[in-house]
């Protein structure tokens, strides 16, 4: 088993690139959809239960207002789980050895020529 601090999820999205991408794109389209106009929700649900206070509560605005923070929370996952993705993919692009029919990375290049020019 391979010695790592990371967690075994990470580990397996960091060895399956393509996995990792489509659930980063199912994330951000769940978090979008979670997120769309719910301050928007929240301040009118903090509205009607402070303009009509017990009516509202018996009449199902506080289940309403513990509702859309529970969407809240939910669309807080699916942030984490893009950028857990996100974070994944890079991990992937940074260690990944470079092929011998790649080509050399600009800054080695400029790197190479300084240090021609130096000796």
């Amino acid at each position: 088993m391979k010695n790592s601090s990371h967690s075994a999820l990470f580990d397996w999205l960091v060895r399956h690139s393509k996995s990792s991408f489509v659930l980063m794109c199912i994330s951000f389209m769940a978090f979008g959809v979670l997120s769309y106009n719910l301050v928007v929700y929240i301040a009118a649900n903090a509205n009607y239960l402070l303009t009509y206070r017990w009516d509202a509560i018996v009449d199902g605005g506080a289940q309403q207002l513990l509702e859309i923070w529970g969407t809240a929370f939910l669309a807080l996952g699916c942030y984490l789980v893009f950028k857990l993705c996100e974070h994944a993919l890079i991990e992937r692009i940074a260690h990944q050895p470079r092929q011998a029919d790649q080509p050399t990375p600009v800054a080695e290049v400029v790197d190479a020529e300084a240090d021609a020019t130096l000796h």
